[in-house]
């Protein structure tokens, strides 16, 4: 547990607030460059919050600053606070208490973040042992009990067997399994369905729907696929070159965006009713660590820049009481302006 008690929290302060979060890595010659550049996010108490963008957007970078995991000579500065403590603040062994206990990941690749050499068991076993200083009778059935929860067939058997025996599928159930061991409050859940089919991307969403509705959960999903968004989310926030440049419920987010980006990354996703038309990629590519451009960072892909896009970078500014974007024009209202003087 962490060296000072935790503080009471209100039922309606966030469980996770992030302020003015700015992570900056060691360039190649000496330089810091900036990975996250100013981020405010947070994640209510048995919310599913999404976190959206493409490789290199800073996404995985933020959920690695909260649990301490910064690549070598990272730092972080800002506030995170979870249940009220700020972790940027703990010592090394508070965060090291935290992760695992209150705040859990989920990583892409279960083949990678599963040890190929231990068994399921063991893997679950020792998780429980070190945290909840459980011995070994009751650990493994602590273990049995959360293969269960993630509906793993025969969980007893499960346990002896090892991760290249189960379909991905199975092992991003048994990775969500090893998370959930120390009952956290907050997933982290990292492209959890990436390189998995239709069919077993739903099963694991709804994995995560059910374990929110019925452990109250909370959740902040890192995801490229605004379609799992669209399936999972309760709120949306968007990320460019290391900052949110759009945030609100879901609905807004997804049926109205208000950024040029997160209409882009809609555009090209496959639509359901679209036969074989063509995917509206965006052009270009992210820009690279440290080569952002000035101004706004999206301007060189956007089709609706302007002069200012390339001297003034945009702040997030309230668009709704609960929607926010960063765009110094706003498309959506340029489109119904010329639609109304028809």
């Amino acid at each position: 547990m962490n060296d000072t008690p935790t503080p009471p929290v209100a039922d309606d302060e966030p469980l996770l607030a992030i302020r003015d979060l700015v992570v900056e890595l060691p360039g190649p010659d000496g330089e810091r460059l900036r990975a996250i550049d100013g981020v405010d996010l947070t994640v209510g108490r048995g919310e599913i919050v999404g976190l959206a963008g493409e490789s290199g957007s800073g996404k995985t970078m933020t959920a690695l600053a909260l649990l301490g995991l910064l690549p070598q000579g990272g730092s972080a500065s800002g506030r995170m606070l979870v249940e009220g403590q700020d972790v940027l603040t703990m010592t090394p062994r508070q965060v090291r208490d935290l992760r695992g206990n209150r705040v859990a990941m989920v990583f892409q690749d279960p083949m990678t973040s599963l040890h190929p050499m231990l068994s399921i068991g063991k893997q679950l076993t020792e998780h429980l042992r070190h945290h909840e200083k459980l011995d070994k009778r009751a650990a493994n059935a602590r273990a049995v009990e959360l293969l269960t929860t993630v509906r793993i067939p025969d969980p007893e058997r499960a346990l002896r067997r090892y991760p290249h025996q189960f379909s991905g599928g199975m092992r991003q159930r048994i990775a969500i399994a090893i998370a959930l061991a120390c009952d956290p409050a907050l997933l982290l859940a990292d492209e959890p369905t990436t390189a998995l089919d239709v069919t077993v991307q739903a099963g694991i969403l709804r994995l995560l729907d059910r374990l929110r509705r019925e452990n109250g959960l909370s959740v902040l999903i890192i995801t490229h696929d605004l379609g799992v968004m669209s399936a999972l989310a309760d709120r949306v926030s968007v990320m460019y070159a290391g900052r949110i440049v759009e945030s609100g419920p879901r609905a807004d987010v997804l049926r109205e965006p208000r950024h040029p980006y997160t209409r882009g990354l809609l555009d090209a996703l496959p639509h359901p009713d679209g036969g074989t038309a063509a995917l509206v990629p965006i052009v270009g590519a992210p820009p690279k660590l440290g080569q952002a451009p000035g101004g706004c960072a999206f301007h060189p892909r956007c089709p609706h820049a302007v002069d200012g896009c390339r001297q003034e970078r945009p702040r997030l500014l309230a668009l709704t009481p609960t929607h926010a974007g960063a765009c110094p024009i706003d498309p959506l209202a340029v489109a119904a302006s010329k639609v109304d003087s028809r």
